[in-house]
C-alpha cells in the first residue's frame, strides 16, 4: 500500500468532452460546476491530485470505493478493475491458474476459447484505452509547465501511458492509437500496427528517461528504473512484437536497474505480504490499503479468490474467501519437491486440495496458491487492516524479473552481456528459494527451457505468463500442454491466432476504421 493519503481526482470522460466544448472559444465557462482544465488545475497541488488518478486506473474500479460509480460502465465493476482483468488475461489463459467461477465468459481465458464478444476482454481494453485517454488530457494539461515538479508529473504521466499502450502492443497487438496531439473531441482514432507502436513506446520511454526521477525517489513513483525494466520487457519480446531480435539492447537496460542499487530481500515470501513496500527489491508495484483504496479487484481479488476449501481466511489476514483461483498439476511439477521444504516458492496448499482437475468449477479441484497474503512480514495484522480490503501491493516490476531477463537475453545471443555473470543471477535467486547453494546450477544447466521454468517457479501469478510463453513459442499449438488447455482434460493444441486477444466486437462496430486481428472474423 502506503500511499495513506492518496487523493483520486474524479476527471471522468464527461469531464474531457466538457473541457472540448469550450476549447475553440479559449475561455473559462462562467458556470462554476462546469470543470474544464482550467479550473481543475488551479494550484501545483491539483497537478499531483491528477497524477494520482493516473495511477489509480490500475488500482482502483471507479470514483468512489469500493464501488458506486465506475470508470467503465458495461461490466460489473469489481470484474471491470484493470489489474484483475491484466492479471485474468495473463494468468487464468495459462497453465499458472484456473477458476472455478460461471460469471459470463469466465473460464473461455483457461481453455482458450474466448469470442471478439467476450465481455472481460472488452473490459481490459476498455481500462487500457481510458488509461490512455486520462493520460493524454493529463499531458495536454502539463505540457509547458517550468515547475520542476509539474515536469516530473508530465514525465510521469508519459510513462503510465507508455505501460498502458505496453499491455495494448503485448494483448491485442493493434490497437487504436491516440496522443495528447488529438484534440478531444468525436472521431474514430485510427488502428496503429504493432511495429509503430512499439517504436511509439520505445521513443517515448527514452525520452522521458532522463526527466523521471532517480530509481527509489518516492515509493510506488514511476522513475527512471521502472522505465528501465519496462525498456527491458519491450526489447525481450521484441522478436514477438516486430520479428526483430533486441536482446543486446534488453541487457543493457537490464544492466541500468541492476547499477542502480536494487536488492533481493532476503525471504522471498516477504514480496508478497501486506508489508511488500519494505521490500528492496520492488522496482514499480501497484498500490493498496484496506482503508484508502477499496476496491473488488486489485489484490483484493487475488487474495480473496485464492482462499477456499480448508483454507482458514484469517491465514491470510481477510474476514472470507471466494473459492476462486487456484493452479494446475502442470505448472505444480514445475518444482522438484511442490512441498516447499527444499524450493520456498513452492507455496501451496494441498489440504483437501486434489492435484488433478476433474472440474474445474470445484475449487478443491487443483492445489491453491498461498502466495499472497494481507499479513505483514512478521505474520501481525495489515497497517489498515480489513476484513474485506488489503494492503499487499501488487508487484509490477520486481529486481528478481530484471534478473532473469538478463539471463534469457544473453541465452537468446546478446552481443552484451556475460554467460557466467547471467549464471550468477540465476543462482542468487536458487539460493534465496533454497536457503543455500543445493539449488545451484551449473552453465551446463542454463538453458532457454531451464529459464521458462523457472521464470514460472519466480513469477507465478505476477502477470508474465502468458507473455512468456508466447515468447517461447508454447502458449498456443501443441508444444506444451496443460490440463483443459483447448478444453479438454488433459490439453490440446490452440490456434496459434489465439497469441493476440481479439479487438472487441463492441469497438468494431463503433469504429470502422478498425481491423478485426487474423483468426477472429
Amino acid at each position: 500500500m502506503k500511499n495513506n493519503n492518496i487523493k483520486i481526482l474524479a476527471l471522468l470522460f464527461a469531464t474531457v468532452m466538457i473541457g472540448s466544448c469550450v476549447k475553440d472559444l479559449n475561455v473559462t465557462p462562467k458556470d462554476p460546476n462546469i470543470v474544464t482544465s482550467l479550473t481543475v488545475y488551479d494550484s501545483p497541488a491539483a497537478y499531483k491530485e491528477g497524477l494520482a488518478k493516473l495511477y489509480a486506473t490500475f488500482a482502483l474500479s471507479g470514483q468512489q470505493g469500493p464501488a458506486g460509480q465506475p470508470d467503465i460502465a458495461g461490466i460489473d465493476e469489481g470484474f471491470s478493475n484493470y489489474l484483475r482483468q491484466y492479471w485474468n488475461a495473463q494468468e487464468l489463459s495459462t497453465d499458472e491458474a484456473v477458476i472455478a467461477w460461471n460469471d459470463a465468459s469466465i473460464k473461455d481465458f483457461h481453455w482458450q476459447t474466448w469470442a471478439p464478444n467476450d465481455v472481460f476482454i472488452a473490459a481490459i481494453y476498455s481500462r487500457i484505452m481510458y488509461t490512455v485517454a486520462l493520460c493524454n488530457e493529463y499531458i495536454r494539461a502539463t505540457t509547458g509547465k517550468t515547475d520542476a515538479d509539474i515536469v516530473k508529473y508530465n514525465a510521469e504521466a508519459r510513462f503510465i501511458r507508455a505501460l498502458a499502450y505496453y499491455h495494448a502492443i503485448d494483448l491485442f497487438g493493434n490497437p487504436p492509437f491516440v496522443t495528447e496531439a488529438d484534440s478531444p473531441g468525436a472521431f474514430f482514432p485510427k488502428q496503429t500496427t504493432r511495429a509503430a507502436l512499439f517504436t511509439y513506446i520505445e521513443s517515448e520511454l527514452k525520452a522521458i528517461e532522463g526527466v523521471l526521477g532517480a530509481p527509489r525517489f518516492e515509493y510506488a513513483r514511476a522513475d527512471q528504473a521502472a522505465a528501465w525494466t519496462l525498456l527491458a520487457k519491450l526489447y525481450l519480446n521484441a522478436k514477438v512484437y516486430i520479428g526483430q531480435d533486441k536482446n543486446t539492447e534488453c541487457v543493457t537496460y537490464c544492466n541500468k536497474v541492476i547499477a542502480a542499487g536494487y536488492t533481493l530481500i532476503p525471504k522471498y515470501a516477504n514480496n508478497f505480504t501486506a508489508d511488500n513496500n519494505l521490500s528492496p527489491e520492488m522496482i514499480l508495484a501497484i498500490t493498496s490499503d484496506g482503508q484508502h483504496t477499496q476496491t473488488y479487484g486489485g489484490m483484493t481479488y487475488l487474495i480473496h479468490a485464492g482462499i477456499g476449501g480448508s483454507m482458514s481466511p484469517a491465514r491470510f489476514g481477510v474476514g472470507g474467501g471466494w473459492g476462486g483461483i487456484r493452479t494446475t498439476k502442470a505448472f505444480v511439477n514445475k518444482f522438484a519437491d511442490p512441498s516447499g521444504n527444499t524450493d520456498k516458492r513452492a507455496m501451496f496448499w494441498t489440504d483437501g486440495q486434489k492435484l488433478d482437475i476433474s472440474d474445474i468449477g470445484q475449487f478443491t479441484d487443483g492445489w491453491a496458491i498461498t502466495k499472497y497474503s494481507n499479513l505483514t512480514s512478521t505474520g501481525a495484522a495489515a497497517p489498515h487492516a480489513h476484513p474485506d480490503f488489503v494492503d499487499t501491493d501488487y508487484p509490477l516490476f520486481r529486481l528478481a524479473d530484471v534478473y532473469l531477463m538478463y539471463a534469457e537475453a544473453v541465452l537468446r545471443g546478446a552481443t552484451t552481456g556475460d554467460a557466467t555473470t547471467a549464471l550468477g543471477y540465476v543462482n542468487a535467486l536458487r539460493q534465496r528459494a533454497y536457503g543455500n547453494a543445493s539449488g545451484n546450477i551449473t552453465a551446463g544447466q542454463l538453458t532457454l527451457d531451464f529459464i521458462l521454468d523457472e521464470r514460472a517457479r519466480e513469477l507465478y501469478w505476477e502477470g508474465h505468463r502468458r507473455t512468456d510463453l508466447i515468447r517461447f513459442g508454447k502458449f498456443t499449438g501443441g508444444a506444451y500442454l496443460w490440463p483443459w488447455k483447448g478444453k479438454v482434460a488433459a490439453g490440446a493444441a490452440t490456434e496459434s491466432f489465439r497469441d493476440l486477444y481479439p479487438i472487441p466486437s463492441n469497438d468494431l462496430g463503433a469504429n470502422p476504421t478498425l481491423k478485426q486481428n487474423p483468426g477472429y472474423n
